[in-house]
């Protein structure tokens, strides 16, 4: 059994979250199906930052970001060395610990 953990978040997970992960399914996907209202505006497709996490556990043994993903987390907000966007991790065998930035770009929820 693979284990996500969302560290508690004021607005979208205010007493945190722990859930199974879903083999092939997307961070991002399972956050929003586990309810955990975590903002995707490109529609989990790697053209924004809105989904940006900080994985606090777990980072070594998820597969390398993209190029492409890499680019888009120049622009995220409170950028650390273990952000990933959770629309381009899928879970398979990984648990993690994730933290959820406290802003986005984006200046109003969409």
């Amino acid at each position: 059994m693979t284990i996500i953990r969302v560290l508690p978040h004021e607005v979208l997970a205010p007493q945190g979250a722990q859930f199974e992960s879903e083999a092939g399914k997307s961070l991002c996907q399972q956050l929003i199906d586990h309810g955990v209202d975590i903002e995707h505006s490109c529609g989990m497709v790697a053209a924004c930052t809105t989904c940006h996490v900080i994985v606090r556990e777990g980072f070594n043994r998820l597969p390398m970001a993209s190029d492409r993903e890499d680019d888009m987390l120049d622009k995220a907000w409170g950028l650390s060395p273990t952000s990933r966007l959770s629309c381009q991790i899928t879970t398979a065998d990984v648990d993690l610990t994730i933290e959820l930035p406290k802003y986005t770009i984006n200046h109003a929820r969409e």
